[in-house]
């Protein structure tokens, strides 16, 4: 077999190999970038039914509202501090993924916030939450879930929204690393007075 044949052979080998995403470099005096991770259901959208991870009003899914403040706070975060690094990280099938870029299409949402649309990920299941937040490399994470953000060990800070809904909030001390939230007003001034960036 020619020289050239074995290089062309093995050029093939190594093009069929996968190539694993390099771990940033984490030397001295490196710091991540601040990401910021956010819940879709409860958190950007007002929930119709508490027992679901985003639920829409009926037949009529792009009449339910945004929660309160959540245009104008985003716009604010994506531009300081996390300069375009946001992501919507949601729990949905099918049906509800296809309601979620329904209703965030009709209501300008990647427009208004300057979040980039190709920045949406869905998941199976909540704990799925975990492993797209370490890729993305998300420093701090917005859910109305207890039970998600225990799931997200890689996420330095993780806030427990409590304004997506109008139906009573379940009661309870919170963990440690859990910061409670109630308004967006709130959480964009204590992301912005944090030394977030």
């Amino acid at each position: 077999m020619s020289r050239r044949m074995e290089a062309a052979m093995a050029r093939q080998r190594v093009g069929r190999r996968k190539v694993q995403p390099r771990a940033p470099y984490q030397g001295p005096g490196w710091r991540q970038k601040p990401t910021l991770g956010v819940d879709v259901g409860g958190v950007i959208v007002m929930l119709a039914d508490r027992e679901e991870d985003t639920s829409f009003f009926g037949s009529r899914p792009l009449l339910t509202p945004a929660v309160t403040g959540v245009f104008e706070a985003l716009a604010t975060l994506t531009e300081q501090p996390f300069a375009g690094r946001v992501h919507l990280v949601s729990k949905a099938g099918p049906k509800v993924a296809a309601n979620t870029r329904a209703w965030l299409a009709h209501h300008e949402f990647f427009g208004r916030t300057g979040i980039p649309s190709d920045h949406l990920h869905f998941v199976r299941e909540r704990r799925d939450k975990a492993p797209v937040c370490q890729r993305l490399g998300v420093t701090h994470f917005v859910d109305d879930r207890l039970d998600v953000l225990a799931h997200l060990e890689t996420v330095e800070h993780r806030y427990l929204f409590r304004g997506g809904t109008e139906g009573p909030d379940s009661t309870g001390a919170l963990p440690h690393w859990a910061i409670e939230v109630h308004q967006w007003a709130e959480l964009a001034a204590l992301l912005a007075s944090s030394e977030v960036g």
